[in-house]
Protein backbone atom coordinates (compact mmCIF):
# COMPACT_ATOMS: atom_id res chain seq x y z
CA UNK A 1 0.00 0.00 0.00
CA UNK A 2 2.91 2.14 -0.05
CA UNK A 3 2.33 5.24 -2.70
CA UNK A 4 4.52 8.50 -2.76
CA UNK A 5 2.90 11.14 -0.97
CA UNK A 6 2.29 7.89 2.61
CA UNK A 7 3.03 8.32 6.02
CA UNK A 8 3.32 4.90 6.38
CA UNK A 9 2.48 2.36 9.50
CA UNK A 10 2.69 4.06 12.73
CA UNK A 11 1.95 0.68 14.76
CA UNK A 12 2.82 -3.03 14.44
CA UNK A 13 0.18 -4.99 13.61
CA UNK A 14 -1.85 -6.29 16.08
CA UNK A 15 -5.74 -6.62 16.32
CA UNK A 16 -6.23 -4.74 12.77
CA UNK A 17 -5.08 -2.50 10.90
CA UNK A 18 -7.18 0.94 10.40
CA UNK A 19 -6.49 3.18 6.95
CA UNK A 20 -6.24 6.71 7.69
CA UNK A 21 -6.55 8.40 4.89
CA UNK A 22 -6.36 12.16 4.26
CA UNK A 23 -7.35 14.31 0.98
CA UNK A 24 -5.78 17.57 -0.40
CA UNK A 25 -4.64 20.71 1.24
CA UNK A 26 -5.04 18.61 4.66
CA UNK A 27 -0.96 18.93 4.34
CA UNK A 28 -1.31 22.88 5.19
CA UNK A 29 -3.24 22.21 8.39
CA UNK A 30 -2.03 24.62 11.28
CA UNK A 31 -1.59 27.40 8.42
CA UNK A 32 -4.36 27.60 6.16
CA UNK A 33 -6.85 29.19 7.63
CA UNK A 34 -6.78 28.46 11.27
CA UNK A 35 -9.63 30.09 12.10
CA UNK A 36 -11.61 27.72 10.46
CA UNK A 37 -9.63 24.54 10.78
CA UNK A 38 -7.44 25.37 14.33
CA UNK A 39 -3.45 25.62 14.99
CA UNK A 40 -2.81 21.67 14.66
CA UNK A 41 -1.23 20.15 11.88
CA UNK A 42 -1.20 17.11 10.54
CA UNK A 43 1.66 15.74 12.42
CA UNK A 44 -0.48 16.29 15.37
CA UNK A 45 -3.37 14.40 13.57
CA UNK A 46 -1.29 11.58 12.95
CA UNK A 47 0.07 11.37 16.77
CA UNK A 48 -3.16 11.51 17.66
CA UNK A 49 -4.31 8.70 15.87
CA UNK A 50 -1.01 6.23 16.52
CA UNK A 51 -1.57 7.10 20.13
CA UNK A 52 -5.75 5.78 19.54
CA UNK A 53 -4.60 3.29 17.61
CA UNK A 54 -2.10 2.00 20.32
CA UNK A 55 -4.27 2.31 22.97
CA UNK A 56 -6.95 0.04 20.97
CA UNK A 57 -4.19 -2.35 19.83
CA UNK A 58 -4.83 -1.66 16.38
CA UNK A 59 -2.16 -0.89 13.72
CA UNK A 60 -2.27 1.93 11.82
CA UNK A 61 -1.46 3.10 8.02
CA UNK A 62 -1.98 7.45 7.93
CA UNK A 63 -1.91 8.69 4.11
CA UNK A 64 -2.23 12.07 3.24
CA UNK A 65 -2.28 13.33 -0.95
CA UNK A 66 -4.00 15.89 -3.03
CA UNK A 67 -4.63 13.71 -5.71
CA UNK A 68 -7.63 11.78 -5.94
CA UNK A 69 -6.11 8.68 -7.63
CA UNK A 70 -3.81 8.46 -4.72
CA UNK A 71 -6.82 7.99 -2.78
CA UNK A 72 -8.76 5.89 -5.20
CA UNK A 73 -5.84 3.65 -5.26
CA UNK A 74 -4.85 3.39 -1.11
CA UNK A 75 -8.34 2.33 -0.69
CA UNK A 76 -8.50 -0.29 -3.21
CA UNK A 77 -5.43 -1.28 -1.79
CA UNK A 78 -7.03 -1.38 1.58
CA UNK A 79 -9.16 -4.10 0.47
CA UNK A 80 -8.45 -7.49 2.06
CA UNK A 81 -5.70 -5.56 3.95
CA UNK A 82 -7.64 -2.96 6.42
CA UNK A 83 -10.38 -4.08 8.88
CA UNK A 84 -11.89 -0.67 8.81
CA UNK A 85 -11.10 3.32 7.19
CA UNK A 86 -11.21 6.25 8.49
CA UNK A 87 -11.17 9.17 5.49
CA UNK A 88 -11.12 12.56 5.35
CA UNK A 89 -11.63 13.19 1.67
CA UNK A 90 -11.72 17.17 2.39
CA UNK A 91 -12.52 18.98 -0.67
CA UNK A 92 -13.08 15.77 -2.35
CA UNK A 93 -16.04 15.08 0.04
CA UNK A 94 -18.07 17.04 -2.38
CA UNK A 95 -17.10 16.37 -6.25
CA UNK A 96 -15.31 12.52 -6.04
CA UNK A 97 -17.96 10.05 -7.56
CA UNK A 98 -14.67 8.06 -7.97
CA UNK A 99 -13.78 8.01 -4.08
CA UNK A 100 -17.39 6.87 -3.07
CA UNK A 101 -17.30 4.39 -5.69
CA UNK A 102 -13.94 3.11 -4.42
CA UNK A 103 -15.29 3.08 -0.76
CA UNK A 104 -18.35 1.13 -1.54
CA UNK A 105 -16.33 -1.60 -2.75
CA UNK A 106 -14.00 -1.82 0.57
CA UNK A 107 -15.83 -4.79 3.01
CA UNK A 108 -15.10 -3.15 6.38
CA UNK A 109 -16.41 -0.12 7.93
CA UNK A 110 -15.22 3.10 7.27
CA UNK A 111 -16.03 6.87 9.01
CA UNK A 112 -15.78 10.00 7.04
CA UNK A 113 -14.38 12.90 9.10
CA UNK A 114 -13.95 16.54 8.74
CA UNK A 115 -12.07 18.90 10.87
CA UNK A 116 -14.60 22.01 10.51
CA UNK A 117 -18.52 22.02 10.55
CA UNK A 118 -19.06 21.53 6.74
CA UNK A 119 -22.82 22.34 7.50
CA UNK A 120 -21.71 25.47 8.96
CA UNK A 121 -19.88 26.61 5.64
CA UNK A 122 -20.29 27.47 2.02
CA UNK A 123 -23.34 25.48 0.75
CA UNK A 124 -21.45 23.59 -1.46
CA UNK A 125 -19.68 22.04 1.03
CA UNK A 126 -23.20 20.87 2.67
CA UNK A 127 -23.25 17.80 -0.12
CA UNK A 128 -21.09 14.96 0.38
CA UNK A 129 -21.10 11.51 -2.39
CA UNK A 130 -19.24 9.73 0.56
CA UNK A 131 -22.02 10.21 3.64
CA UNK A 132 -24.21 8.22 2.38
CA UNK A 133 -22.77 4.82 2.46
CA UNK A 134 -20.06 5.79 5.33
CA UNK A 135 -20.91 3.61 8.79
CA UNK A 136 -20.70 7.02 10.67
CA UNK A 137 -19.77 10.65 9.65
CA UNK A 138 -18.05 12.87 12.46
CA UNK A 139 -17.54 17.22 11.26
CA UNK A 140 -16.57 20.11 13.12
CA UNK A 141 -14.80 18.31 16.33
CA UNK A 142 -11.50 19.33 15.38
CA UNK A 143 -8.71 16.85 15.04
CA UNK A 144 -10.78 15.02 17.96
CA UNK A 145 -12.82 13.73 15.80
CA UNK A 146 -9.85 11.44 14.67
CA UNK A 147 -10.16 9.81 17.55
CA UNK A 148 -13.58 9.70 17.77
CA UNK A 149 -13.60 8.08 14.61
CA UNK A 150 -11.00 5.19 15.43
CA UNK A 151 -12.56 4.93 18.98
CA UNK A 152 -16.11 3.79 16.50
CA UNK A 153 -14.46 1.74 13.67
CA UNK A 154 -12.96 -0.48 17.28
CA UNK A 155 -16.34 -0.69 18.12
CA UNK A 156 -18.15 -1.83 14.94
CA UNK A 157 -15.34 -4.26 14.85
CA UNK A 158 -16.00 -5.43 18.31
CA UNK A 159 -12.29 -4.31 19.37
CA UNK A 160 -13.23 -1.62 21.90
Amino acid sequence: MDAPHGRGIATGRAMGLICIFNGPNLNLLGTREPEIYGRDTLDDVETLCAEKCRELGHAMRFMQSNSEGDLVTWIQEARGKADAIVINPAAYTHTSIAIRDALSAFEGPFIEVHISNVHARESFRHHSYVSGIASAVIAGCGIAGYGYAIDTVARLLGHD
